[in-house]
């Protein structure tokens, strides 16, 4: 892992990263020492790592929570170089969704090919972040929407380290399977009018996580309207978990 860049403001540290082609961010309490919470967050299709809804996600649970939080750029994203094979499949699913088919399968199928890239690069920068002496191998816990979802299943499905995960906008055409792996404590955020995912596919993903304590969050609105209040809950959410 190399650092490029390092900021601090308001008492928390920003440290751009690049580890084995991977640009990356970690947000940590300044002056930080010793284990703490980590948050791992997954940023949305067409953002980036430092989106400034990611941003402001972490720098909350830095705060309010003293714990560090990392985010990643996925590949065809952010500082990543374009990504010939997904910019075409992208192009291909504009074209079929233009002559009439459904977009949610589509979506389903990119992120799960994405997904198969992109869960390995994710542990390999938490096991970085983790070396570190401000992080240390404290609980971990995700968020992720959208893509962040499309790819945080399968991740968190993967991960024995990850103790709870707050996941939405996502559908279960293509995650029920990992799903259906995970039994950490989940809070799963839906758009009633979502019209990107169905909303009968929201509901049968969450559904599927075999979870013990899992909670389901429907606020009225299309894809994009996720209220901001549900950050508060996140904050919370993490705070039982986590700290």
């Amino acid at each position: 892992m190399r650092f490029t860049s390092e900021t601090s403001s308001d008492g928390i540290r920003e440290q751009l990263f690049l580890l084995d082609g991977i640009p990356g961010v970690l947000w940590t309490p300044d002056g930080a020492a010793g284990p703490r919470p980590l948050v791992v967050l997954g940023h949305g299709g067409g953002q980036h790592k430092k989106a400034p809804g990611t941003a402001d996600r972490a720098r909350r649970f830095v705060h309010e929570l003293g714990c560090a939080a990392v985010a990643a750029d996925v590949p065809g994203h952010g500082d990543r170089p374009p990504h010939e094979e997904y910019g075409r499949i992208a192009a291909e699913n504009q074209a079929r969704v233009a002559a009439g088919e459904e977009l949610a399968p589509l979506i389903a199928a990119f992120q799960a090919l994405v997904a198969r890239e992109t869960v390995p690069e994710w542990r390999t920068v938490l096991d970085a972040v983790q070396r570190l002496g401000h992080v240390g191998a404290g609980p971990v816990g995700y968020w992720g929407v959208s893509l962040g979802c499309g790819l945080g299943v399968p991740f968190v499905a993967a991960e024995p380290r990850v103790r709870a995960a707050v996941l939405g906008l996502g559908g279960a055409s293509a995650s029920a399977g990992d799903a259906a792996r995970i039994t950490v404590p989940v809070e799963f955020l839906v758009q009633w009018d979502d019209e990107r995912v169905p909303r009968d596919q929201c509901l049968a993903l969450f559904d599927a996580f075999a979870s013990a304590e899992k909670t389901l969050h429907a606020n009225p609105g299309r894809h994009g309207d996720v209220p901001a209040y549900e950050l508060d809950s996140a904050v919370r959410f993490f705070a039982r978990h986590l700290v």
